[in-house]
């Protein structure tokens, strides 16, 4: 993995993909192709990729009431565990492992730990896109709960909510006027609908579903999502046709790779001893 993952950020046209034609990269749940989805060391790799506009991740709630980082309701998929995440306790939810190959084993981080761990780059202009697992199992009061620990943190201008509820986008919404909400769904004409119903200031919706012209959302953020592989899955090596993206009205990417497509990566043989 080592060898291919230096030889795939060598590639100086690579790396240049995108960014001088102004589409913002996301590192989707962290760099989550070459590392383990929404864990500590993601994030830490994804931060130290200079020019990338932000990262993306998912939080649910514990059974006592805590944030944490997982992108599935059940911990069965990433863990050796078995259940929904709203049935551990923080306590017991920590016990649990995550497979990280040649590097250490990483726990699911509860969200305090991940505000510590980017909390510089935050406060430099990198973006935390923080998606409200909440459209399966409703968990209440969790949009009054992040939005508190948001403002502890002083980092509410760097923050983007997002949550395939509109309900919970309204909720955000009626809490704190100023905070920055998108909406996510398959396609972006209800993505659009949404918006408009909530107050919503952008547009997250599946890549392949652009079902409006570019002219109806001029004007909108329009960060897409895509459904590739995953940790440790191995990548299919194929890239994405930006420029063509950039035309249907897409203005930011959510990527599993984005060291791939984003100008000026630090030294990834240094990074992988992170």
């Amino acid at each position: 993995m080592r060898q291919s993952l230096e030889g795939r950020l060598s590639g100086g046209n690579l790396s240049r993909m995108g960014r001088d034609k102004g589409m913002k990269i996301w590192a989707h749940r962290g760099c989550s192709q070459w590392y383990p989805e929404n864990t500590l060391l993601a994030f830490g790799k994804a931060m130290e990729i200079q020019g990338l506009a932000g990262i993306e991740m998912d939080i649910q709630m514990t059974k006592d009431g805590e944030l944490v980082v997982i992108h599935d309701e059940r911990v069965d998929r990433t863990t050796e565990g078995v259940g929904l995440v709203r049935d551990f306790t923080l306590k017991d939810l920590r016990k649990l492992h995550i497979h990280a190959g040649e590097h250490k084993t990483q726990r699911i981080p509860a969200m305090d730990e991940v505000f510590d761990l980017l909390h510089a780059r935050l406060a430099s202009g990198m973006k935390l896109n923080i998606e409200l697992k909440n459209s399966v199992c409703p968990y209440d009061g969790m949009e009054e709960k992040i939005l508190d620990m948001v403002a502890r943190k002083g980092v509410g201008d760097a923050v983007v909510y997002s949550s395939f509820s509109a309900k919970s986008m309204e909720r955000i919404k009626a809490l704190d006027k100023t905070a920055e909400t998108g909406i996510l769904d398959g396609k972006v004409s209800d993505c659009l609908y949404k918006l408009i119903g909530t107050g919503a200031n952008a547009l997250h919706p599946f890549w392949k579903g652009m079902d409006l012209p570019r002219e109806r959302i001029a004007g909108y953020a329009v960060r897409a999502y895509f459904s590739g592989h995953l940790y440790p899955e191995k990548p299919t090596g194929t890239r994405l046709d930006l420029e063509g993206l950039e035309k249907q009205g897409i203005t930011d990417v959510f990527l599993n790779e984005p060291e791939v497509y984003v100008q000026n990566c630090a030294d990834e043989k240094n990074r992988m001893d992170w």
